[in-house]
């Protein structure tokens, strides 16, 4: 048997000394000012936010947790706090089309003076109307109208009916209105008497009565034109006297905001309004709950100023994250009241969202959500369009919204959109939708890791510091944090490189603090962190213990000692809520004569996923190539993972799989006492994979449970060797040559350590030395080729034997 050449102890976990630090805990550390690690993401994000052109927004992508939020905020507010503070804006009524609200755009903080303002105004309406139209002055003025126009209207009908008396004729006033009568003497004559006239004088009455009612018609359609004359009179005399009253209230408010256009002309057509409405505006007498200033609000309500966007805290241009951005949250929204069963609306009801808020500034959005919200992309992606916010409901952008809302004037919209998601999501929106090519030319992209390098570990533990004092932690000593850039190394899968993901550290050490508080310690040491991580494992490994118990108890065939042909100890990966363990599966192979097929029984039962099944087509490649070049593969295999029952994916058992291929062809047992793991090309080459740490792991626990007896041990690409950072248990018992771990880097290599004999190299012409893998395997393979070729001219193939015979 071959010498087990493994992997030296001190290159399984590539530690980090804590006598290299120049300081006893982080408090002696400063904060580290920018990024780490993230040269080229916060390059692209300045551009991005710098470059004024339309078009040039930022999509900044990588994974969770690697302080994308953090790192925009940071940039955003350093070049926010040199922008311009964006004006507010107010929603007012538009006294000559109510149904589209005027915008108004006001310096920042003055939104909210406005709106105080024309409060005051409403609350002072209500006397300061009463009081003129009440006074003594107005009132004598209007009754002196009023008797004017009844003189008028009185003396017009005496004289008529003086004329008609001359004529014999009288004219009287009923309850159902005038009446012409003949007289005689200066008496009205009876109806009897009328009767008993001669009819010839019967008709010249008629005709004097037919000829007065004419003028009386006449006359009497004069009288509403006396009246109108009338009202405008009235009118007059009501704007005369509410002139100085509105005027007066209007003055202080005219003086403050004079230097407003916009403000002017909206307190001219509030003027105009009063006065237009003169004694309409007269209180009819309110209930008794209810005060003199709710009647003045319900009264004036569209005097009233809608603040949608008060900027008078804002410093600097606003920068604004919307966590829920919805279409109403993100362009504004209508809303309705019910009143009588009917939804009604008006100016008052509109409401900003935050595109409106960021106007002028910045606007962050969690990309995933926003595709989430119906219409929000949409809407979102027209507003960047048009250059313009237009608050209209989603339900009638599409054509079937039938309750009656309002038209807001459109804002222009100067703002710079920085959505915040994964690479998967980029790459979607970038292939399938034309406007976010064109709408969002920025890509920040975010580095999960960086190298570990002296002087990025000098940074790093900045970082670290930077972290604790942000979550007001206790201070780290140098081993916690020489223990944690370890951890790092761990969570980067790569002992040459350190994880950015911010979020799994800053985790790591709140749990660290807390195993530190609750031991009433002052500083937090390694002892804390190694307490955490095994912690966190504990609470995650209810199912990989499961998983082991059930391989110890036997349930679960899998062997650590012993020797058998095509079957072999692979390795697979399980990742529960972000917490990935490992463990051993045993992969069975079995051979026969046939047409070259390798069949997957895991893609046939569709529990192989499309990288697993292209690993097992390698296989297929690398058998007919090396050992069928000049002959037809004629076999049969099949392949598969017993006793499993989940879904399995990926091309790192492919190694396996292949050296249990060749065991069964060759017939020369396996030993099963290692597990190996690896993908494989077509030319034999073992590599590299991912998590080779916790599926080492995974096989040294089961191993340990059932006794570590010097021989076990895992067999790994040799292109994985530097992404090894194992537990300490398990650097122990390789140290003390209890466990293995031992690189290859072809199948040669793997199937000489799994089986004790050489491969086998071929020489100058071809041939295998006798004795080895490669020619059992070849010898094995040509016998089939025969076989399967007597088999098809002989009686495999009865239609050729009955032509052969014909002939």
């Amino acid at each position: 048997m071959p010498e087990l050449a493994g992997v030296a102890p001190d290159r399984l976990r590539t530690r980090c000394a804590p006598e290299t630090f120049d300081f006893e805990t982080t408090d002696e550390l400063e904060d580290l000012p920018g990024g780490l690690g993230q040269a080229r993401a916060e390059e692209a994000l300045r551009f991005g936010l710098e470059m004024r052109h339309p078009g040039f927004h930022v999509y900044v992508l990588g994974e969770s947790g690697t302080g994308r939020h953090a790192t925009v905020f940071r940039l955003l507010h350093e070049l926010a706090r040199r922008g311009e503070v964006p004006p507010d804006l107010c929603y007012v009524h538009n006294f000559d089309d109510p149904q589209r609200p005027r915008l108004l755009e006001v310096p920042a903080g003055r939104g909210a003076a406005l709106r105080s303002a024309v409060q005051g105004l409403i609350r002072d309406l209500v006397p300061a109307i009463e009081a003129a139209l009440e006074s003594e002055t107005h009132s004598s003025r209007v009754e002196a109208l009023q008797e004017a126009h009844k003189a008028r209207e009185e003396g017009a009908l005496g004289e008529l009916k003086q004329a008609c008396a001359a004529d014999s004729v009288a004219l009287l006033r009923t309850a159902e209105g005038f009446v012409f009568a003949p007289t005689r003497d200066g008496e009205t004559m009876s109806p009897e008497a009328f009767d008993a006239l001669p009819p010839e004088e019967k008709e010249a009455i008629e005709a004097r009565v037919t000829a007065w009612s004419g003028r009386l018609t006449t006359l009497l359609e004069t009288f509403p034109g006396w009246r109108k004359e009338l009202r405008e009179a009235v009118r007059r005399a009501e704007r005369e006297a509410l002139s100085p009253a509105v005027a007066h209230l209007l003055r202080g408010p005219r003086a403050e905001f004079g230097d407003l256009p916009q403000a002017l002309a909206f307190f001219d057509a509030i003027e105009t309004d009063l006065l237009d409405g003169g004694a309409d505006w007269r209180s009819e007498g309110a209930d008794e709950e209810e005060s003199a200033e709710d009647e003045a609000v319900a009264r004036f309500h569209r005097y009233q100023v809608n603040l949608v966007v008060d900027n008078a805290a804002t410093r600097g241009a606003p920068v604004v994250f919307e966590d829920n951005p919805g279409f109403g949250n993100l362009i504004g929204r209508i809303e309705h009241v019910a009143q009588m069963g009917n939804l009604i609306t008006h100016f008052s009801l509109v409401r900003a969202g935050a595109l409106h808020r960021a106007r002028g500034g910045y606007l962050v959005l969690d990309a995933e959500r926003l595709l989430g919200h119906p219409y929000a992309w949409e809407g979102l992606k027209r507003v960047l369009r048009a250059g313009e916010i237009r608050i209209e409901p989603p339900a009638e952008a599409q054509g079937w919204h039938t309750v009656l809302t309002l038209e807001p004037q459109a804002v222009a919209c100067d703002v710079k959109v920085v959505l915040v998601g994964d690479r998967e999501l980029f790459h979607l929106l970038t292939e399938h939708d034309l406007d976010f090519v064109e709408l969002f030319k920025v890509a920040a992209d975010f580095d999960d890791d960086m190298p570990r390098t002296d002087e990025n570990v000098v940074h790093y533990t900045r970082l670290l510091a930077t972290l604790a004092r942000g979550a007001r932690l206790l201070p780290f000593d140098r081993t916690a944090v020489a223990r944690i850039v370890e951890e790092g190394a761990r969570f980067a899968e790569d002992s040459g490189r350190l994880t950015l993901q911010t979020r799994l550290l800053s985790d790591l050490m709140r749990e660290a603090d807390f195993h530190a508080r609750a031991a009433e310690r002052t500083t937090v040491g390694r002892a804390e962190v190694d307490l955490a991580v095994a912690a966190r494992i504990r609470r995650f490994g209810r199912y990989s213990e499961r998983v082991l118990e059930s391989m110890v108890e036997g349930t679960t065939l899998i062997s650590t000692d012993g020797a058998r042909a095509g079957q072999i100890n692979g390795l697979v990966v399980v990742d529960i809520a972000g917490q990935a363990f490992g463990h051993p599966v045993r992969i069975t192979a079995s051979v026969r004569l046939g047409d070259g097929d390798v069949v997957d029984i895991e893609r046939e039962i569709e529990l192989g996923g499309a990288i697993h099944s292209k690993g097992v087509l390698i296989l297929s490649a690398f058998l007919a190539s090396r050992y069928a070049r000049h002959q037809p593969l004629s076999l049969s295999a099949s392949l598969v993972f017993e006793q499993s029952y989940a879904p399995v994916e990926g091309d790192s058992a492919s190694l396996a799989e292949l050296c249990a291929l060749l065991s069964a062809l060759a017939q020369v047992p396996i030993r099963q006492c290692f597990a190996i793991t690896g993908s494989v090309n077509q030319f034999g080459e073992a590599q590299v994979i991912g998590s080779v740490n916790e599926k080492i792991e995974g096989f040294f626990d089961l191993c340990a449970a059932r006794g570590l007896t010097g021989e076990q041990g895992v067999i790994i690409p040799a292109a994985s060797v530097r992404h090894l950072m194992l537990r300490e248990d398990l650097v122990h018992a390789v140290r003390a040559g209890h466990f293995h771990v031992l690189p290859v880097h072809t199948v040669d290599d793997a199937m000489t350590l799994l089986t004790g004999i050489p491969a086998g190299v071929a020489d100058a012409k071809g041939k295998m030395p006798r004795g080895s893998i490669n020619e059992r395997v070849a010898t094995v393979l040509a016998e089939m080729a025969a076989a399967h070729h007597a088999y098809a001219e002989g009686k495999g193939r009865p239609g050729r034997h009955r032509r052969h015979g014909e002939h």
